[in-house]
């Protein structure tokens, strides 16, 4: 399987506002809705990827556990359906459904929230706080990995990196900033998205 890396978007930047639908409830959910949150995780994944079902379980865990705590988790999906229809809301919705998944899934069919995130790869994970330094507004503290573990490299799914960053945030306190990138599948973009990060 080839690997494609986050592009570890600088830390402090604003959080892109999004406006998308949920694939489970079919409701808009918009980041205005979480102005009150300590703290927003947004995660891009996909059905059909490997590095994503690897530490699917995980996902739930971590959606169940910070549950109540201020943490607001939104997951995003932005695979072209075309060539990828398993990624569609349909496919999104069953594996929300399987994997017990306590946040939103929604549908980035447009491909503008992914790019405005400069996502590269599924899981893609971006964790933002609110910040004096962008005028109140939620600014990025953490992106990159879940943790060490991939598919092919034996190594238990903790969600040790992603966890530490949350309970720094959730403290009051910044989280350590060397930060390691996730990995997994590529985004697949739709012929003539492929934003200019990406390429």
């Amino acid at each position: 399987m080839s690997l494609t890396e986050s592009t570890m978007m600088k830390l402090g930047t604003e959080m892109p506002d999004f406006a998308l639908l949920n694939v489970v409830n079919g409701k808009e959910v918009s980041s205005e809705d979480y102005e009150d949150a300590k703290a927003i995780c947004v995660m891009f994944i996909s059905a059909h990827c490997p590095y994503v079902r690897h530490v699917a379980d995980e996902l739930s865990k971590i959606g169940q556990y910070y549950d109540g705590s201020g943490l607001e988790i939104v997951a995003i999906s932005s695979n072209d359906v075309e060539n990828y229809p398993e990624d569609g809301p349909a496919g999104m919705c069953e594996m929300a459904e399987d994997y017990e998944f306590p946040f939103p899934i929604l549908y980035d069919q447009k491909q503008e929230v992914a790019a405005d995130f400069m996502a590269a790869c599924t899981p893609d994970f971006f964790l933002f706080a609110p910040s004096v330094d962008v005028q109140g507004r939620f600014a990025l503290m953490y992106r990159g990995q879940l943790d060490d573990s991939r598919p092919e490299n034996g190594k238990p799914v903790t969600g040790a990196d992603l966890r530490a960053a949350i309970d720094a945030i959730l403290a009051g306190k910044k989280p350590e900033v060397a930060q390691k990138p996730s990995s997994g599948c590529s985004i697949k973009w739709k012929a003539g998205n492929e934003p200019l990060y990406n390429r």
